[in-house]
C-alpha cells in the first residue's frame, strides 16, 4: 500500500484539521511536538504522511502530486487557480471575502468609476470586479496591511478577508460588498482521486459523518 500525503496549511488550519481527523482515528503522534524539526510526519500504521505548507503553497503541491490530499482555506484555492478537485467543506476558518472601503466609496462602486481597489488577493478582485460586476478598476497589489490603502489615498476600496470587522471599524471602514464566503476546504490531486479512489472516499464519509454530528 502506498502512503497518501496531506499537505495541511501552517497554523490555526492545521490544527483544526487534525483535531477533525483524530475524530476519525486518523492521528499522528509526531506532529504534536511543537519542537520539533521535521518536515515529514509520518502515521505508519495507516500509512500516511503530513507536511505543513504556507497556504498558498497548498495548491500548488497538490496539482503536481506532491501531496495527495490539502487542506487549505476556498480563498487560496480562488487566488491560485491550480487544477485540482475541491471536494469538501471542512466547516472551520469561516469568514468573508468582501470588498471594504469608507462609507465615501459606496457612490464611487455604484457609478461605475474607474477606481483603485487594494488587495493581496489580484485574481479573486480581477474576477469579481471584471466577471460578475463587468467594471473595470486598477488592481493594486499589496502584501502587508490593505486596511491602509484606502486611509492614505492609495485606493478608493480594499478586497480582504472579514472575519469580525472590528479592523475596519477601528480604521472607519465599511464592508460595502460581500464577494464571496470562504472556510477551510479539502482538495485532491486529480490522478489520486483515481488512483485512490476508495481510500480518499472513505476519509470523506467519514469527515461527513464528523459534521454531520457536530451540527
Amino acid at each position: 500500500m502506498r502512503y497518501l500525503t496531506f499537505a495541511l496549511t501552517k497554523g490555526r488550519l492545521a490544527e483544526k484539521t487534525l483535531e477533525m481527523f483524530e475524530k476519525v482515528g486518523i492521528s499522528c503522534e509526531e506532529m504534536k511536538d511543537k519542537d520539533s524539526r521535521k518536515l515529514i510526519f509520518v502515521n505508519e500504521d495507516l500509512k500516511l504522511k503530513f507536511f505543513l505548507a504556507k497556504g498558498p503553497d497548498v495548491p500548488t503541491y497538490v496539482e503536481y502530486g506532491a501531496a495527495d490530499i490539502g487542506i487549505t482555506g476556498k480563498d487560496t484555492i480562488l487566488e491560485e487557480g491550480r487544477k485540482l478537485y475541491e471536494v469538501m467543506d471542512l466547516g472551520f476558518g469561516k469568514c468573508k471575502m468582501c470588498v471594504c472601503g469608507p462609507e465615501s466609496a459606496r457612490e464611487v462602486l455604484n457609478n461605475n468609476q474607474l477606481i483603485r481597489v487594494a488587495t493581496k488577493y489580484p485574481n479573486i478582485a480581477k474576477d469579481y470586479f471584471y466577471n460578475r460586476k463587468h467594471q473595470t478598476v486598477e488592481i493594486i497589489k499589496l502584501n502587508g496591511s490593505i486596511e491602509l490603502a484606502p486611509i492614505v489615498g492609495l485606493s478608493e476600496v480594499i478586497v480582504d478577508i472579514v472575519e469580525t470587522g472590528s479592523t475596519l471599524r477601528e480604521n472607519g471602514l465599511k464592508i460595502l460588498e460581500e464577494v464571496c464566503p470562504l472556510s477551510a476546504r479539502m482538495v485532491v490531486n486529480q490522478v489520486s482521486m483515481k488512483m485512490e479512489n476508495e481510500r480518499i472516499r472513505k476519509l470523506i464519509c467519514d469527515l461527513r459523518k464528523v459534521l454531520q454530528e457536530g451540527k
